[in-house]
């Protein structure tokens, strides 16, 4: 583990985790990882607009060959209460910047506001307008990190059910089982760098609004699978959501996808997110991209 990565699992837990733990209400979390993206700034080349698809604001990314390559539809993470396009577009633009193509940012609904399902709700409409506009759907490739990469999950088991299944998807450290039925939720919640365990069940009532929290909208794990397309799941062994990876890659293989996990030693929740600053993040990315590439 380089200095720099043991530099920041610090400061996230003597410093951040402890903030979320005692934080109330969303707005101090919302406003914190606005903070928290202003130390990352989005890389030089790939331009960026504003614009509505299917009804949902939408931040765009295009890189040098957008009209060629692959349309990345990314679901933002933030526990569905917090983050934005704004706060992730520095991540998923290095992401493009290295593989090429484009990327579809949704500022989708946020709980306790609009709790479930409408987040994904907002997933499928933007899904939907991309194919309606043309997009072939094995040009798509869904993505997501955090509770993002669970709506992501989510996006894909409603497209395999459709009849039209995307490239590829990239789930990054994704909460895909809002049961809480995971191991690591209790046997990582010491180790974990970020998230503090104790506030899960709590953050499950502000999200679920009357859906129960086994509905596949909310923890894809339970979704039925086609095993129609390659998966990358990224995810640190240390967090308490590796066993939504685990559980969700080996569903995901039963039904017969070609799934590439990777577990990083000791890397905290969404490592990805800490490029440019830390190699090891620097690699994820380059990772990411490359998968991008292959498909």
């Amino acid at each position: 583990m380089s200095l720099r990565l043991r530099l920041f699992r610090g400061v996230m837990r003597h410093g951040m985790k402890p903030l979320l733990r005692r934080a109330r209400g969303v707005g101090g979390a919302r406003a914190g990882l606005v903070a928290v993206s202003l130390l990352f700034p989005p890389p030089f080349g790939p331009r960026s607009r504003r614009e509505v698809i299917g009804g949902v604001p939408c931040l765009r990314l295009t890189g040098g060959d957008g009209a060629a390559g692959p349309v990345l539809l990314w679901m933002h993470g933030g526990s569905h209460v917090a983050g934005s396009a704004f706060t992730h577009r520095a991540m998923v633009g290095r992401i493009i910047r290295v593989a090429g193509g484009q990327a579809v940012l949704p500022d989708y609904r946020r709980a306790p506001e609009h709790p479930a399902p409408a987040g994904y709700d907002d997933g499928v409409r933007v899904l939907e307008a991309l194919w309606a506009a043309g997009v072939a759907p094995g040009r798509i490739v869904l993505g997501g990190d955090s509770a993002g990469g669970g709506l992501a999950a989510g996006l894909l088991a409603e497209a395999e059910a459709r009849g039209k299944p995307p490239g590829g998807v990239v789930l990054l450290s994704p909460w895909a089982d809002l049961t809480l039925a995971g191991a690591s939720i209790r046997s990582n919640a010491a180790r974990e760098a970020l998230l503090p365990a104790e506030r899960m069940p709590e953050m499950v009532d502000l999200i679920r609004g009357v859906l129960d929290p086994a509905d596949p909208r909310l923890s894809p794990l339970f979704a039925r699978w086609a095993g129609s397309c390659p998966a990358l799941i990224c995810v640190g062994t240390t967090e308490i959501l590796l066993d939504d990876s685990l559980r969700l890659a080996e569903a995901m293989r039963q039904a017969g996808a070609q799934v590439d996990l990777v577990r990083q030693p000791g890397a905290p929740h969404v490592l990805a997110y800490l490029a440019p600053w830390v190699p090891e993040a620097r690699a994820e990315i380059r990772r990411i991209a490359a998968f991008l590439r292959s498909l």
